[in-house]
């Protein structure tokens, strides 16, 4: 019996035109993007007002553009350009417009507020349809992300000085060879004021870059001054007290950069910073703030250029909007905790925030005395320091609930944001340029999991007045 295929012929044209809505599944996440974004207000977007020039791409299409291709792991603006003809979903949500990627980056550099504005009215989406609490816990934690830019663009202060003596040594070689009408030709192409032009030029962004790394020294030489002076007056007590100090005394900060302090060429907001897996790496570091009470999305987040999380935990709280959450727990791994960062939420009147922050690293596994049934520890003691309190309140059965939630919460985000949407470095660069695409790429996770929640819950059946704030 002959082989049987089902006929068909790519060069046959449609009897009829060919609606994109009918290729969309009606679960698909396009449909819930587009209708969620329909809901904000185009004056939250940067338009021409004015209406001069050329028309404008529609800013809920474009932001729904953005959204969903951060979800499906396309950041690139050619990337994205691309999938304008190549995919379905895409072609889509652009209703067959191919916005070109200067446009598409204009866009996303311009409309930093507006991404802000509806990563709020999502979150306020997800409490109107029952997906999360007023009132609860939240994790925070923070990952290495790298950054647009090369760590060998970098150069240490150490390093500039020496490039400089020694640019500077063959700028007056040159002078003295163009004087010298003996002396060898250079190669065929290059030409000696050409070179020692090079070389001056090299020497003034060196000069620059030594400047960046003495202003960032001065900013941090007050910090560094005040935690010595701190540290001075808590030994001064002890030695009051009549008990001896532990450890050597410590010692006033320089008034001169490290050597290994560092600036980068292409990126100088960034830093080299330690990763888990790639090493050093020129990296920002990405702070969330993740709902512990089921949902797993985000609920705040920003970025900085501090190489660890030592003085995240106030600004990890705060980065959470009131008018989302008030936080009745905070839970963060021992790279947050200090006892000024916890006594400052603690000790706050108009915060009722509890904070579990463990004070060091805890061994992964159970021991066999781990799985024995224990007594309560008491309350903590009031008149021990604040880490040995915190250790206390850890070992409490409520500690220990509250604290497992957090690598049940932020750690998988993490994990979902770098794994499934692959983002994993920022396309644009600065400091304030990395929040905003932080922010959007929150906002794109956000969107799925709520989909996801949420299923094929209609999101136009809410009162847009309630999202326009009317």
């Amino acid at each position: 019996m002959a082989v049987r295929f089902k006929s068909f012929d790519r060069s046959s044209p449609y009897l009829l035109p060919p609606s994109l809505q009918d290729w969309i599944p009606s679960e698909h996440i396009v449909h819930f993007i587009i209708d969620a974004v329909d809901l904000l207000p185009v004056e939250d977007f940067h338009v021409n007002h004015r209406g001069s020039g050329s028309e404008q791409f529609h800013p809920h299409m474009m932001c729904s553009l953005l959204i969903y291709c951060y979800a499906t792991g396309r950041f690139s603006s050619r990337e994205i350009e691309s999938a304008t003809y190549s995919d379905v979903a895409v072609r889509f949500i652009a209703a067959n417009q191919h916005p070109d990627h200067d446009t598409i980056c204009k866009f996303r550099r311009e409309n930093g507020q507006a991404f802000k504005a509806a990563f709020i009215r999502v979150l306020e989406l997800a409490t109107e349809l029952g997906h999360l609490k007023k009132l609860g816990g939240i994790s925070i934690d923070g990952t290495k992300i790298k950054a647009n830019a090369s760590k060998h663009s970098a150069v240490s202060y150490k390093k500039a000085q020496a490039l400089i003596e020694r640019l500077s040594g063959e700028v007056k070689q040159l002078m003295d060879k163009a004087e010298n009408a003996d002396s060898k030709p250079l190669e065929d192409g290059l030409s000696i004021p050409d070179e020692i032009a090079r070389r001056n030029n090299r020497i003034e962004k060196l000069k620059e870059a030594l400047e960046t790394i003495k202003e960032r020294h001065a900013e941090n030489l007050k910090v560094k001054q005040q935690e010595y002076k701190e540290k001075e007056q808590a030994r001064a007590k002890l030695r009051e007290q009549g008990k001896k100090p532990k450890g050597p005394d410590p010692k006033p900060p320089s008034e001169i950069p490290e050597d290994k302090a560092q600036v980068n060429f292409t990126d100088e907001q960034s830093r080299i910073m330690k990763t888990s897996s790639s090493g050093f790496q020129q990296c920002y570091n990405a702070q969330a703030a993740v709902d512990t009470e089921g949902s797993m999305l985000i609920l705040g987040g920003y970025v900085t250029n501090a190489s660890n999380d030592k003085k995240e935990l106030k600004p990890g709280l705060e980065c959470v909007d009131p008018s989302i959450r008030t936080v009745s727990d905070l839970m963060a791994d021992s790279g947050f905790f200090s006892e000024s960062a916890v006594n400052s939420i603690q000790e706050d009147p108009l915060s009722n925030t509890e904070v579990y922050c463990a004070v060091g690293r805890t061994p992964h596994g159970r021991t066999v005395e781990d799985l024995e049934q224990q007594e309560e520890p008491l309350l903590p003691d009031k008149n021990l320091s604040s880490t040995a309190q915190m250790k206390q309140k850890l070992n409490t059965k409520r500690g220990k609930e509250c604290y497992k939630l957090r690598k049940q919460t932020v750690e998988p985000v993490f994990g979902i944001q770098k794994s499934v949407l692959g983002f994993r470095q920022f396309s644009l660069r600065g400091l304030g340029k990395a929040n905003l695409e932080w922010d959007l790429v929150s906002l794109a996770y956000n969107v799925k999991r709520l989909h996801k929640l949420t299923l094929s819950t209609a999101v136009p059946s809410f009162d847009k007045k309630f999202f326009i704030g009317a």
